[in-house]
C-alpha cells in the first residue's frame, strides 16, 4: 500500500561563528540535500527554512517522501550510513532532530503550485506554520483531531489571504512505531498574507475546536518559518563557498563532485542525471550570487568543458556580473545503457534538464560551437522561454549525406585508435596559423579529443546525422548572433553561414568572422572571439 509522507529535520548548530555557519550551509546545500534529490523516486523535492519566531532550533529541512517504505530500503539506509568525512565532522557539531511523518491528508488553494515548480524568486520567503499537538485517547483521538482539521479548521484557514496549502501528518510514522502520538500540521502561506487577521482569529475560536482541544489534545507547540533555499539535484551554492578558506574544499572519491572555495575562485564541479539516467557533468563559477544572470556554454563534439578555459578567464575579468555554467555533452564520458544514438532534440533536452536541476529560471545567454552550435540553435527553437539570447558558432543548420559518411569513417578510425582520430581532427579544425604559431594549443586540444570515450563518440556523433533546421529556424524568436572562424573548412563554413543567416526568424542574424581561426575560434583565438561577442552579451 502506498503511504506518502515527509522527512522533517530540525537543526541547531552548536557553533555560531561565521566560518562554521558558512561551512554548515555550504555542506548542506552542495552535498547533503542534492544527494537526496538525486533519488527522485524517494525524494521529489527538498526545502530549507529559517525560524522567524526567535525559538530554537533555527533551521528546518523538509523533504516529501513518495512512499515511506523507501526509507527502510538499503538505497536510503546506506546513504545515511556511508557519510563522507566532511559530513561526519559537520553534523557532529549540529544538534539534529530527524523525524518521519505519515501524510494523513491535505488541502490546497485552487491553482496551487508546488514550491519546487516555482522559481527561486517566486518561492523565497514563503511562510510555513508548523503546529504539533500531543494526542490523548489513542486511535480515537487521532481520528477526531484529523477530522476536525480536515472538515473545519483547514477550510477556515483557506479563507486567510495568502493561504496556499495545509497538510495533516502523524508522527511517529507507522514505519517507526512508537506510543506517544502527535499530529503535526504544516500550513503554507505567501510571503505577504493575512495571518493574525480576522479570518485567522475566526479559525481559532469555534465550538468544535474547543471540544477537540479539551477532549483529545494534551499540549500544543507552534513554530513559524520562512523559506530560504530550495534543493535541486545539482549543487549550486557559490555564495557561502566563496567565504570559506581553501582548506574547506571538498571532493568525492569518484571525482564527480568537487567544491572549490575562495572569494575569486569559488566553483562547483558536479553532475545531474539526464532523463535517461546518463550523467551530465558541469562546472558552475563566476558571480556567486544565485540571482546573477547566467551564461552557459555548449561544447563541440569530442571536447570537454575545458575547451572554454581561456575565454572563461576573459569573461570573468570583463563581466564579473555573470555566473558561468559549462557542461560536458553526452558521449564525452559514457553512454546510456542500452546505448542509443544521440539527437539534437536529446542534446537540447539534456541542457533543459541541467537548468532545471540547478534551478536556473532563464539563461542570460547560451554560447555553443560546432555540435554545440547546432544544439544552441535547437535549444532556442525548442525552449525559447529558457534563454534570452544565443551565440551559435561554426555549425550548419542541416547535415548532408557526405557529412554522415565522413562521421562513419571517423568512427572506424576511433575504434582502432582514438589518438589517430584526434590528430587528424585537430589539423582539420584548426587554422594553419594556430598549428604553426600556437602549437601548445594544438597539443592541448589533441589530448582533449583523445580523452573522449570511444563508444560515447560513436553514439553522440550521430546527433549530426540526418538533421535539418532550415524551416524550423525561420520561426526563431530568440535574439541570435552567428560567429565563425575565417579558416573553418578553408572558408567553406563562412560561405555556408552567410547563406543561411538571413533565414533566421523575421530579421535574420548577424554573422561575425574571427580572423586567423578555424573551427574552434574561442579556443584558438579567445581574445578575438571575445571581441566578436562582447557587445552582444
Amino acid at each position: 500500500m502506498s503511504n506518502p509522507g515527509l522527512l522533517y529535520v530540525t537543526m541547531e548548530p552548536r557553533r555560531h561563528d561565521e566560518e562554521f555557519l558558512n561551512q554548515f550551509h555550504e555542506w548542506y546545500q552542495n552535498e547533503h540535500g542534492p544527494t537526496r534529490l538525486r533519488l527522485p523516486h524517494i525524494f521529489p523535492n527538498g526545502f530549507r527554512y529559517r525560524a522567524t519566531d526567535s525559538l530554537k532550533p533555527e533551521f528546518l529541512a523538509i523533504y516529501d517522501v513518495t512512499e515511506m517504505r523507501h526509507l527502510e530500503t538499503p538505497v536510503y539506509t546506506q546513504l545515511r550510513g556511508n557519510r563522507t568525512k566532511r559530513e561526519g565532522e559537520t553534523i557532529g557539531q549540529v544538534d539534529v532532530d530527524r523525524r518521519f511523518f505519515d501524510l494523513l491528508g491535505e488541502q490546497a488553494k485552487e491553482g496551487f503550485t508546488k514550491i519546487e515548480d516555482l522559481s527561486d524568486r517566486e518561492a523565497e520567503g514563503q511562510v510555513l506554520i508548523a503546529v504539533e499537538v500531543e494526542v490523548k485517547g489513542g486511535e480515537q483521538g487521532e481520528k477526531e483531531i484529523t477530522k476536525w482539521y480536515l472538515e473545519e479548521h483547514i477550510p477556515m484557514l483557506s479563507k486567510i489571504p495568502g493561504w496556499l496549502r495545509s497538510r495533516v501528518c502523524r508522527t511517529p510514522s507507522l514505519i517507526e512505531g512508537g506510543d506517544k502520538v502527535r499530529i503535526v500540521t504544516l500550513h503554507e502561506y505567501e510571503k505577504v498574507n493575512g495571518l493574525g487577521g480576522e479570518e485567522h482569529k475566526a479559525s481559532m475560536d469555534t465550538k468544535w475546536r474547543t471540544e477537540v482541544f479539551d477532549k483529545w489534545i494534551t499540549a500544543k507547540h507552534r513554530r513559524t518559518y520562512e523559506l530560504f533555499y530550495v534543493f535541486g539535484p545539482g549543487p549550486r551554492e557559490l555564495e557561502t563557498l566563496s567565504k570559506l578558506p581553501e582548506s574547506k574544499g571538498f571532493k568525492w572519491e569518484d571525482g564527480k563532485i568537487e567544491t572549490v572555495p575562495g572569494k575569486d575562485t569559488a566553483a562547483v564541479n558536479a553532475y545531474v542525471y539526464a532523463k535517461d539516467g546518463l550523467t551530465i557533468r558541469y562546472r558552475l563559477e563566476g558571480n556567486v550570487s544565485p540571482k546573477a544572470p547566467t551564461v552557459a556554454f555548449s561544447n563541440s563534439l569530442l571536447t570537454d568543458y575545458h575547451m572554454w578555459d581561456e575565454l572563461v578567464a576573459i569573461l570573468k575579468a570583463a563581466r564579473p556580473d555573470l555566473r558561468i555554467l559549462r557542461y560536458d555533452t553526452r558521449g564525452r564520458h559514457e553512454i546510456p545503457l542500452p546505448p542509443v544514438p544521440a539527437t539534437l532534440d536529446m542534446l537540447a533536452d539534456d541542457l533543459q534538464t541541467l537548468l532545471k536541476g540547478l534551478r536556473i529560471e532563464k539563461l542570460h545567454a547560451l554560447v555553443g560551437v560546432s555540435m554545440g552550435g547546432a544544439t544552441t540553435l535547437k535549444f532556442a527553437l525548442k525552449y525559447p522561454e529558457l534563454v534570452d539570447r544565443i551565440v551559435a558558432c561554426d555549425f550548419n543548420v542541416a547535415s548532408s549525406d557526405a557529412n554522415t559518411a565522413a562521421w562513419k569513417d571517423r568512427i572506424v578510425v576511433a575504434e582502432k585508435n582514438i589518438r589517430d582520430l584526434a590528430g587528424v581532427t585537430v589539423e582539420r579544425w584548426f587554422h594553419p596559423h594556430t598549428m604553426t604559431e600556437k602549437p601548445e594549443i594544438a597539443k592541448w586540444m589533441t589530448d582533449m579529443v583523445a580523452g573522449n570515450n570511444v563508444e560515447g563518440f560513436k553514439y553522440s556523433c550521430q546527433a549530426l546525422w540526418g538533421y535539418n533546421m532550415r524551416e524550423e529556424m525561420k520561426g526563431c524568436k530568440v535574439n541570435t548572433l552567428f560567429v565563425v572562424g575565417d579558416g573553418d573548412g578553408k572558408g567553406a563554413l563562412v560561405k555556408a553561414m552567410e547563406g543561411f543567416k538571413a533565414n533566421l526568424g523575421e530579421m535574420g542574424a548577424e554573422l561575425k568572422i574571427v580572423p586567423n581561426a578555424g573551427h574552434l575560434p574561442m579556443s584558438e583565438a579567445a581574445s578575438d572571439f571575445w571581441e566578436a561577442i562582447n557587445e552582444f552579451l
